[in-house]
């Protein structure tokens, strides 16, 4: 595989088509894997000289807030020199020359950015549910399986196992465990395929590393984030609204809120953030475990114009669908109100339709009456009655910013909150992994109340 991503490099130096396997935006592990494995495959087994090139999706600069993924390619000794990010390629301009040839794997729609390469869009290998009307017009295989890197490896060892090499045998091998949750039947992410192909690649190789092990490892090198910058934490598992103007970050942060707003020249740095990305509000959501291994969550949420802080703050407050159970915690600075939040099966994803609710409630109480001057303030009183008329049901539908693809939405995989196959098999978040583990750690703490009775 090494030897391979080299050549792939020095062909970017030469004028030629390119067949282009690209991961998708969010880069999580599955991913890279997938796109590395896929394109080593293709160029190992394509007669006419054809170049692949694996892609990922995302800038330079992004990789260190893949934190599995910079632990694993050192683990499997491949250097990050030598791999092809977005940021060093022009696909536009390769399409445009009529020299690209693009393969999508682990996602099937383009964002609205890239919606002029669909043309060159030859072929999808995916294990998300299908969106045919997204969906470019080209030989599709969607399989609903745990993991991409599962139908990677079934192409592979179908195909040619001959050229499985041990470095690219451990690359899938680790992904397939990493998004399938260690195999863990009560979890129920794995299907039939993901465990044979797993149980395949450990008879070719006895050498892999134990399932607990490499699990272990990889999950925690996702949830860390030491080292990183504010901002690095901030972007690491985001998602973003957008609504008639107002934009709104929402970022997972694994560590304990306390600590969060103790970091030096934190609120310059969040103002600088929203600053730089034209964000009107900023709503973090910290994740940890505390020392009695009891889920917590906390919420913080930054945002400079007082009127639609308050909003969001009332409406979150005030939310009976579901309940946040929120308790106000300290805060040093104006613009930021901080929260314990009591109920903590309210994931991010629960929280982002609240969120645009409470841009509903905004808009709504910024229509002026007419013969009736402009106020930039909104009172409690008012934004009560605005709740009232907006009721609390949940939003379906989630207005994107158009530079966000409408898949996959968050940078990494996770696990579903409800029946894994009750729509498909999810996307995951790193964040909807600790709620799994919250659930099954609830479940536990419960059950063993229950025999002490």
């Amino acid at each position: 595989m090494e030897d391979y991503l080299q050549d792939c490099r020095a062909a970017l130096q030469e004028s030629r088509p390119l067949h282009v396997v690209l991961g998708n935006e969010a880069c999580d592990l599955d991913s890279m894997v997938s796109a590395l494995a896929l394109a080593f495959y293709l160029a190992k087994t394509t007669e006419a000289e054809e170049v692949f090139v694996p892609v990922l999706n995302i800038k330079r600069s992004e990789l260190p807030l893949r934190g599995d993924i910079v632990f694993f390619l050192q683990k499997v000794h491949i250097p990050e020199s030598i791999l092809i990010f977005r940021d060093e390629i022009d696909l536009h301009a390769l399409h445009q020359a009529g020299q690209l040839t693009l393969i999508l794997v682990d996602h099937h729609i383009l964002p609205k950015s890239d919606t002029a390469l669909e043309e060159a869009v030859a072929e999808v290998l995916d294990h998300r549910p299908i969106e045919q009307k997204h969906c470019p017009p080209c030989h599709v295989s969607v399989e609903l399986v745990g993991s991409c890197a599962t139908l990677v490896t079934e192409r592979i060892l179908q195909g040619a196992p001959e050229i499985l090499d041990r470095q690219t045998a451990a690359l899938l091998h680790g992904t397939i465990i990493l998004d399938c949750v260690n195999m863990d039947l009560k979890i129920g992410k794995a299907t039939p395929k993901d465990s044979k192909y797993v149980e395949k690649l450990e008879a070719l190789f006895p050498d892999l590393p134990k399932r607990n092990d490499i699990f272990d490892s990889l999950q925690k090198a996702k949830f860390d984030v030491s080292g990183l910058t504010t901002e690095q934490m901030l972007r690491k598992d985001q998602k973003t609204i957008y609504r008639q103007g107002i934009k709104v970050a929402i970022s997972a942060v694994y560590m304990d809120l306390e600590a969060f707003l103790e970091r030096s020249n934190l609120f310059a740095d969040l103002h600088a953030f929203c600053q730089a990305h034209s964000y009107d509000v900023l709503v973090a959501m910290t994740i940890f475990f505390n020392t009695h291994n009891e889920p917590v969550r906390q919420l913080a949420i930054f945002c400079p114009h007082v009127a639609l802080r308050t909003t969001i703050c009332g409406v979150l407050e005030c939310s009976h669908s579901p309940p946040l159970k929120l308790t106000p915690a300290s805060s040093t600075h104006p613009n930021l109100h901080a929260y314990l939040q009591g109920n903590t099966q309210v994931s991010r994803k629960k929280l982002l339709p609240l969120l645009q609710e409470a841009l509903s409630v905004y808009f709504d109480s910024m229509k002026i009456p007419s013969g009736q001057p402009e106020t930039a303030d909104v009172s409690r009183e008012q934004v009560d009655k605005e709740l009232d008329r907006a009721s609390n049901s949940l939003i379906s539908g989630l207005s994107q910013d158009e530079e966000d693809p409408p898949l996959p939405p968050t940078p990494m995989n996770s696990l579903v909150d409800e029946c894994p196959l009750d729509q498909g098999l999810p996307k995951l978040s790193a964040e909807a992994v600790f709620e799994k583990c919250s659930q099954i750690s609830l479940s536990q703490s419960t059950t063993a109340s229950l025999s002490k009775k």
